[in-house]
Formats: C-alpha cells, structure tokens, sequence
C-alpha cells in the first residue's frame, strides 16, 4: 500500500481511514514502514491513537514497544479510556506503571478508573514516587465526581504580587503549566481569593495589585460535586474552566470546559443505557459477567410485565375468533404507541438532565405533553382507522375501534413517556433506569390489552 503525500500528519490521517476499514492493511503498512509510525507517533499522537484501536490491543502492544516513554504516553492520554487500560493490562506491570507515571495526572486517573479491580492494586504500587502522590490523591474522588474530573495543573498566584510580578511568575510557569487562560490567586492558606484571565493580566498596568485586578469571590464548586453540576456551571457562566475547592475554599485544582463537555457526552450515553436497562459504565470492552449481571436483573422485570400483558390478552383471546384481523392491527397500535412515548421520553430525560425541569416546572410539562399526545393522538388515529377500513374490507366497527384504540395508546404513551422518568426522580432514582422498560409495559397494555378491550365493548 503506497500514500501519495508523505507528511506525518496527512499520512496519519489516511492510517487512521483505512485501519477502520482494513486494519490488515494498515498492520501490513506499518511492519513494512516502521519509520513512519514513529513519524506518527511524534507528530500526531491523536490520529495514533485512533489507529491503535482500530488494530486491537495486541497488535497495539507491539507497535508501542519501541516508542520512546513519552510519546507512547501521549497516544495513551488520546485513547478511549477502556481501550488504553486494556493495552496497558497487557504488558508487564512494570512498563505500565512506567508509561502511567509519564502521563498526565487527570489523563491517568481516567485510564485508571477502567481498570480491572484486582490489577489496580499492583500497577499502583509500581508508580514513580512523584506521580504516585497526585495519582493516589485523584483516584480518591469517585469518578463523576468534580474531584474526579479535575487536573490538578493550575496556574496560582499569593495575593501579594502586581500585576508585573505576576506576568514574571507566570513566564516561569508556562513550561509546565498547558492551560493559562485563568490565573487564580490565593491567600497564604491556599484560599481561592479570585480570578482574573491571562488577558486581563496582561493588560494591567504592572503596578496594579492582583487584588485590584481579580475577579473577586469567582464561581467555584466543591470536590464532591457531581459532574452535572460542573457542566451547569461551566456552560452557564461561559467558562474556559471551573475551580474545584475543599470545603475550606482551598484550590484543589480545575475542571477545563474539554473534560466538562467528555462528562456531557459520557452522562448522555449512560443516561440512554439506563433507560433500557443495561450498566451505565458498561461499554463493548466490559466484562462478559459484568454485562450479564447488570442486564439480566431488568430482563427479568421485563419478563414479568410482558407475562402481565399476555395474561390480560389470554383473557380477551374469544374476540379474535369472531375479527381474525384484529390480529393484524394489534401490533400496531403498540408500535405507534410505543414510538409517541420513547419521543417523549427522549425530550424530558434530556431537558432534566440540563436541569430545565425543576419541580415547579413538573405540571406544566407534564400538560404541555398530554397536550401534544393528544393532537397527534386524533391525526394519526384517523388515519389508522382509514387504514384499519381498507384492510378489513370496509368493517366501519373496526374501523372506530382501531383509531380510538391509537387514540387512546398515543395520548397515554407521550403523557407516560414524560412522567415516568419525572416519577423515578420524584422516588430518589436515576429518571433514565430503566425508563423505557416501564413505558414499553404500559404501551404494551394499552397497545395490547387496551385494543382488545374496546374491540370487546363495541364489536
């Protein structure tokens, strides 16, 4: 396989494509050209990192080998979390923890918290003395927690300095320091006192004190916070970064908007796990007993509400006997019921989970769906029993049956869909655990049961 532009970065980028598509040919390229990778390696440790998982973590083990420390830490900081752990539980413990320790502290932890428990332990005892400390520290914070989200990287200055001596402190900081867009100035206790931007910094004149120039009193959030909070802030203040404080208002370090929007998107694809029952870490390199653990027991409930609705369907089977095409025409108002429900449901779980209902807001959503339910509720049932007509060979009974029957499941799914995940906040639970589950059962039984039962009464 030959690349017609030779640039590390360009040559990265087609890797990257085709290892997606053709891993086999890109490990074919890579044992033919063992230059290039480390051309890769050094200038774009992202693309690197992306063909690395493309190719499995065994091949990944030895196209590492015989990078330098540094680099291979890099590529490990741009990895999918679980895929870095994997790689790293695949070579020596010794060379982990080496590779760890040559990480960035925040980035470790990350790749740390996906490892197997029982491996944890011995990597941990392995790390260089001066990574350790801040590792320990970090890995102390559960993980959605803004503790755990936090780099401990901050720029900070006393509350004694100017403006001038503040720009000389902080040229001999940037070397070690990747994110200077805040500085934070501290008491002599490590207080967080303010906040001013590097611009602001730079454009006050150099005899200006920095408690002039700060920003006083900035918005802050504990340790402990969870990691929705931390998102809230950072996107309602418009912040670059976040400051996380112990409970004495001592700096701890900051959340940057790049791990508060990786928390958005990781809280969005658990909160869509959840809502159909299976883990909310759970990912496609879990383990097989830990996937089976966290699934199975909400199979289980699901078995015992579709035993409830077959059981209610048994009682109405004699109905069948007399209109064989209400067979036909039952799943589908389960289908559309089911379908004006999950919409609803997708709308409320993503506006609760950016805090757009609070309780006061509780009844005016729940109205304004029931609302919605409603109207679609009327156009789509008269065009069921339109359908419903056509099909049964111009039965008017079946007709009136079908559409009150999508009447009554779509206006009850898009009002259910809206207040169950609202029901499971109210009851201290997570508003996506097993939310589709539940609504599936009540559009199953209005779907189902609910279509028998009118055709009963009025056939």
């Amino acid at each position: 396989m030959r690349f017609n532009l030779p640039r590390p970065r360009q040559l990265a980028r087609n890797l990257r494509e085709v290892a997606q598509r053709r891993p086999q040919t890109t490990e074919e390229y890579l044992e033919a050209n063992p230059q290039a990778w480390g051309q890769i390696a050094d200038v774009d440790p992202h693309d690197a990192a992306d063909i690395l998982e493309a190719l499995g973590s065994e091949r990944s083990v030895e196209l590492i080998e015989p990078l330098e420390h540094d680099q291979t830490a890099r590529i490990l900081e741009e990895m999918d979390d679980g895929a870095a752990a994997e790689l790293l539980q695949l070579i020596p413990s010794t060379n982990a923890a080496v590779l760890v320790s040559a990480m960035d502290a925040d980035e470790a932890v990350d790749v740390l918290n996906m490892f197997d428990p029982e491996n944890l332990p011995e990597l941990v005892d392995l790390l260089e003395p001066d990574a350790a400390g801040e590792i320990n520290r970090l890995l102390a914070y559960p993980r959605d927690s803004a503790g755990g989200l936090m780099t401990t990287d901050v720029a900070s200055l006393p509350l004694g300095l100017t403006a001038g001596e503040a720009i000389e402190a902080l040229r001999r900081m940037h070397e070690t320091l990747s994110d200077l867009s805040y500085v934070y100035v501290l008491d002599e206790s490590d207080e967080l006192k303010g906040v001013l931007s590097f611009r602001d910094l730079v454009f006050a004149r150099p005899a200006t004190g920095l408690d002039q120039a700060m920003v006083p009193n900035p918005v802050k959030v504990l340790a402990s916070a969870d990691r929705e909070e931390v998102s809230d802030l950072i996107q309602r203040y418009n912040l670059f970064a976040l400051p996380v404080v112990d409970d004495g208002d001592r700096l701890l370090g900051i959340v940057t908007v790049e791990e508060a929007l990786e928390a958005i998107q990781e809280e969005a694809s658990e909160d869509m796990a959840v809502m159909v029952g299976a883990g909310s870490e759970e990912t496609v390199r879990s383990a097989v007993s830990d996937s089976i653990s966290k699934r199975l027991p909400w199979i289980v409930v699901n078995l015992v509400l579709a035993t409830i609705v077959a059981l209610t369907i048994e009682r109405q089977k004699n109905v069948f006997d007399e209109f064989v095409v209400l067979a036909a025409l039952m799943p589908v108002v389960a289908l559309l019921g089911g379908n004006g429900g999950a919409q609803s449901l997708a709308v409320v779980i993503r506006s609760m989970a950016i805090n757009q209902v609070p309780s006061q807001m509780v009844p005016k959503v729940l109205l304004r769906e029931a609302r919605i339910g409603v109207s679609i509720g009327i156009a789509i049932a008269a065009l069921a029993g339109g359908m419903a007509y056509v099909i049964s060979g111009g039965d008017g009974g079946v007709a009136f049956v079908m559409g009150l029957a999508v009447f009554a499941n779509l206006s009850i799914a898009t009002f259910a869909g809206a207040g169950i995940p609202i029901l499971l906040r109210r009851l201290g639970l997570d508003p996506a655990l097993a939310s589709n589950i539940f609504l599936t059962f009540v559009t199953d039984m209005v779907g189902f049961a609910g279509f028998l039962l009118i055709a009963t009464w009025l056939l």
